[in-house]
């Protein structure tokens, strides 16, 4: 297994919004993290990342235990991380912020990785434009060439489709197939949209109020489980 939480709750304050979460991903695999709005998808991604408050449980990448260890160190461990709303910097320019994933590189590479200008030639002839004049779909494909520069050999995506014109929606899920499928990245995805996560991923947890509610291959993710669980 690639990544393995443990027993995990995860507080903002003294609030709990995880409580005693465990599941392991295999690597290469992609697992969908699906659950209605507010609980605590975000909050589990933040969790992986050390972003939250405080945190109990165990978090391992292979044989290490990061539970203690802060963001920066677990970036440096193969940890990439687009976060819901992108958070691209709108007054640096599209290479400002793909370098900016290389500075958790453990090979000290400081240049644009190929891969990202190969996967997004809008953004490889556009390098010196401010991100912030980007269309959203182009900011999605900026987070996710930033993720990438970090040479992560985990990948956590919270809801990459939110907000994305639907041909844009497309790109972007072959492009996490082909990072997933041919390149052997893991990803790790919370979505919306139960289509994407079929079509993406190899197993999916279902949260509900902090915890999981079921889990299993995307296989028996059946629409009576999602009504279940899923519709409001």
């Amino acid at each position: 297994m690639v990544l393995a939480l443990d027993n995990i709750a995860s507080y903002y304050g003294k609030t709990p919004i995880l409580w005693n979460v465990s599941f392991d991903v295999p690597k290469g695999a992609c697992l969908a993290v699906l659950g209605r709005n507010g609980v605590g998808k975000t909050t589990l991604m933040r969790t992986i990342m050390g972003l939250t408050d405080r945190s109990t449980g165990s978090i391992r990448i292979a044989d290490t235990d990061l539970s203690g260890a802060p963001t920066h160190i677990r970036a440096t461990y193969g940890i990439g991380y687009i976060p819901q709303g992108r958070q691209i910097l709108g007054k640096f320019t599209v290479r400002e912020n793909i370098l900016l994933g290389t500075f958790a590189r453990k090979d000290g590479k400081e240049d644009i990785p190929e891969l990202c200008l190969k996967l997004f030639p809008y953004l490889a002839e556009n390098l010196n434009r401010r991100a912030g004049l980007l269309s959203g779909g182009q900011q999605q494909q900026l987070a996710i060439a930033r993720a990438l520069a970090t040479g992560p050999q985990i990948l956590l995506l919270d809801e990459p489709t939110e907000g994305i014109q639907p041909n844009i929606v497309h790109e972007i899920g072959q492009t996490l197939r082909m990072l997933n499928k041919e390149l052997g990245i893991t990803l790790i995805l919370t979505e919306q949209h139960i289509k994407v996560a079929r079509a993406l991923s190899d197993y999916f947890i279902i949260l509900d109020n902090g915890r999981i509610v079921a889990r299993g291959p995307t296989a028996e993710m059946s629409d009576a489980l999602i009504e279940k669980h899923l519709t409001i």
